[in-house]
């Protein structure tokens, strides 16, 4: 007997909220004394917490540079501008912080496609910036596999943490290799004469193009790394406003295991799931639950505050609306014909002439 995944968004979204109501209840039950979760609040260092909440912010703007490095390999010039890569990058943040799945990644993908389809530069635009996500993400490898080295040399982990990191390490570095063997620069093919699936298919490829070129490849990991950095000082800053004195290894295991926990996004934040990816290895360090718990809450809303407050900010500033946003990258995909195609202008359709500033 074969099971499928039901096709009906009403019957996954019960499907999802039952396990998250179900995980809730569990974590409830079987969580530690929710009144010294609630007490550990009130102790808590708002210096430290301001600090967290900066460090994550520049975060956010050295990973949007490393995508745009990825972005200005995948098309030829005029290269879209900090400003614009950064208000989608930020939109997207905010996508997958509130609504499931990764929804976040295809819709910064549908607001950067959008601005330059404004500027007049519709063709390939979606299908090359979907492979510049897929690139932008690989280039977490990078600094996970040094975050990795760093805690299984230093860092008190559990023997379940092993497995998952190991796991992990093979399916990023699978997918590394098969994204390198698919890369083609956006200067190595002719798009003339192909039909519009395998157009779609090689601008995919072109999103991919920064892998084959070193310099730029290197600039945009640097940029990952630096990103990655900002956080596990966050995560150690974090440490500081809650009290937990735990050295520099237990902040390097807790970023690699909120991570995991998040790469698949079950529900919104995977509230729950996330507290006891962060609680579970503190305990080695003789971390209370109850305060290991509140921190975990705690660094979620660290975090959140910047995807939520930048992203709500360049949401309005791109004119968009919270239902708008869920229904842009499916909007954009739809368009992929079309982009693909000839130019509007040739079958008689008026191209939008609006020039937006960067």
């Amino acid at each position: 007997m074969k099971l499928g995944i039901p096709s009906s968004p009403v019957v996954r979204g019960i499907i999802v909220l039952a396990a998250a109501c179900g995980v809730g209840a569990l974590f409830w039950w079987r969580g530690p004394d929710w009144g010294t979760v609630g007490h550990a609040f009130d102790t808590v260092r708002w210096e430290w917490v301001v600090l967290a909440i900066g460090l994550n912010l520049v975060s956010v703007l050295v990973r949007a540079n490393a995508w745009r490095t990825v972005i200005a390999q995948a098309m030829p010039p005029p290269h879209p501008r900090f400003p614009l890569v950064f208000s989608a990058f930020s939109v997207g943040l905010f996508a997958n912080a509130v609504l499931p799945g990764r929804i976040g990644e295809l819709a910064r993908v549908a607001v950067l496609t959008r601005k330059l389809r404004l500027q007049g530069r519709a063709n390939g635009t979606w299908a090359a910036l979907v492979g510049t996500v897929f690139a932008h993400r690989l280039f977490d490898l990078v600094p996970t596999i040094g975050l990795i080295v760093y805690v299984l040399l230093t860092a008190k982990i559990p023997h379940w943490a092993i497995s998952s990191l190991a796991v992990v390490s093979v399916i990023g570095l699978g997918l590394f290799a098969f994204a390198f063997a698919s890369a083609r620069h956006q200067s190595q093919s002719v798009l003339d004469g192909l039909g519009p699936a395998r157009r779609v298919v090689e601008m995919a490829r072109h999103g991919l193009g920064v892998l084959h070129r070193p310099g730029p490849a290197a600039v945009a990991a640097f940029f990952q790394c630096s990103g990655w950095l900002c956080q596990f000082f966050a995560v150690y800053t974090a440490m500081r406003a809650f009290h937990i004195h735990s050295p520099l290894p237990a902040a390097g295991l807790v970023l690699l295991l909120m991570n995991v926990a998040t790469l698949f996004p079950l529900w919104p934040g995977n509230i729950g799931l996330l507290q006891a990816a962060i609680a579970l290895p503190l305990a080695s360090y003789s971390v209370p639950a109850g305060k290991a718990i509140a921190y975990g809450f705690g660094l979620q809303a660290i975090e959140a505050s910047v995807g939520v407050g930048v992203g709500m900010i360049f949401l309005a500033r791109e004119g968009l609306s919270f239902a708008m946003l869920r229904r842009m990258p499916a909007a954009a995909e739809a368009e992929v014909p079309q982009d693909e195609g000839e130019p509007s202008e040739d079958r008689g359709e008026p191209r939008a002439r609006a020039r937006v500033s960067g």
